[in-house]
């Protein structure tokens, strides 16, 4: 019911597998140029049942419609159409490193224009461009779209959206993105996390297995060397990706206002401070009440408001000691004083301006 009892279970828990579980080379860093690349393209959607653009509300579609059936060979011009089950939508994919020729990929489709739903359509063949203008796939299929809708008569349930879809291996790489790693002298591994410790824990792992074959540029990069001519930089990061390092990072605390969550890492310190946690609550329901005419008179039926309102200005809260210097001691303090997730998030504001709280706060 609360986040506070579950932080603390996260801060009692989080020595142990801080020191058990330390994170390979692998899963901090991004080898460079090793990398996706962005695709779009813009396509039809037809065989939806009624559902798909009012061609007098988006023009475009009737003309992506006559432009797609001249190209089949069918003359349209000058007609004007009045179809509702085709529907213009764009589509975008990922096209990971390495992608060969022949292989297929996800393809997400969206409307663009009105069409109320992509249920049961399919994506007529479109070309998947990258942003110099290339085309690097092609995608067509089948779409899936992961919500519904039902309605009756008088009510409606919608869930998901429905104008949103996804096709599975929808798309068929044409082109290939180079890459030049077996040629290349030197990798550079970026850090996800950018931190000055972190990056000498990575060169000094790789120096233990390979001496000499990695110096750190910054706080966010390490250079991998091959140690001598005869061993490929492929081979030499094969060896030293599974090398665990113990990921340092700064205390920092973040917060989302708008879901009243808080994450807090190990390294949060506090100074001793007194803490007191209250507000004003004020609650006003109503509950009218009906007053009836005597019997056979010429009275009439009323309607008598009756209001009630309670007033809680947190006059029995007191004020609290919070002593401790680490995150267990810190949230069990604050639990101790039974504040909720959202009056954690002033509190730390709080006794971040005061100076007694020890890390970043990061505000979502």
């Amino acid at each position: 019911m609360r986040l506070l009892p579950l932080l603390v279970l996260i801060a009692a828990l989080w020595p142990q597998t801080r020191a058990d579980a330390a994170p390979r080379i692998k899963d901090i860093v991004t080898v460079e140029n090793v990398r996706s690349n962005q695709l779009v393209g813009y396509g039809l959607v037809v065989g939806l049942a009624g559902t798909g653009d009012r061609v007098l509300n988006t023009p475009f579609t009737e003309e992506s419609v006559q432009a797609m059936l001249e190209r089949m060979g069918v003359n349209i011009r000058g007609t004007q159409l009045r179809i509702l089950n085709v529907a213009a939508v764009s589509v975008t994919a990922t096209l990971p490193p390495f992608a060969r020729a022949g292989s297929t990929i996800d393809v997400q489709v969206s409307a663009m224009g009105d069409a109320t739903s992509l249920q049961g359509g399919t994506l007529i063949a479109s070309v998947l461009k990258g942003l110099d203008g290339e085309v690097y796939a092609v995608a067509q299929g089948p779409v899936a779209v992961s919500g519904f809708r039902a309605q009756g008569a008088a009510a409606q349930v919608n869930r998901g959206v429905l104008t949103s879809a996804r096709i599975a291996g929808g798309a068929i790489v044409e082109r290939e993105v180079p890459y030049a790693l077996r040629s290349a002298t030197s990798l550079k591994l970026a850090l996800h996390n950018p931190d000055f410790t972190t990056a000498q824990r990575v060169a000094a792992a790789i120096g233990r297995r390979f001496p000499g074959a990695a110096a750190v540029l910054d706080p966010a990069t390490v250079e991998l060397r091959a140690p001598d001519e005869r061993t490929p930089l492929i081979d030499l990061y094969a060896q030293v990706e599974n090398l665990e390092v113990a990921v340092d990072q700064p205390a920092r605390i973040v917060i989302n206002e708008a879901a009243g969550t808080v994450v807090m890492t190990a390294d949060v310190k506090v100074s001793p401070v007194a803490i007191a946690q209250g507000g004003l609550t004020i609650s006003v329901s109503e509950a009218p009440v009906a007053s009836q005419p005597e019997p056979l008179s010429d009275g009439q039926t009323v309607v008598l408001p009756r209001t009630s309102i309670e007033v809680d200005d947190g006059a029995n809260r007191s004020l609290g000691m919070v002593e401790g210097t680490s995150l267990r001691q810190l949230v069990g303090g604050l639990n101790a004083l039974g504040v909720s997730p959202r009056d954690l998030i002033t509190i730390l504001q709080a006794v971040k301006s005061a100076g007694a709280l020890q890390a970043e706060i990061e505000v979502q």
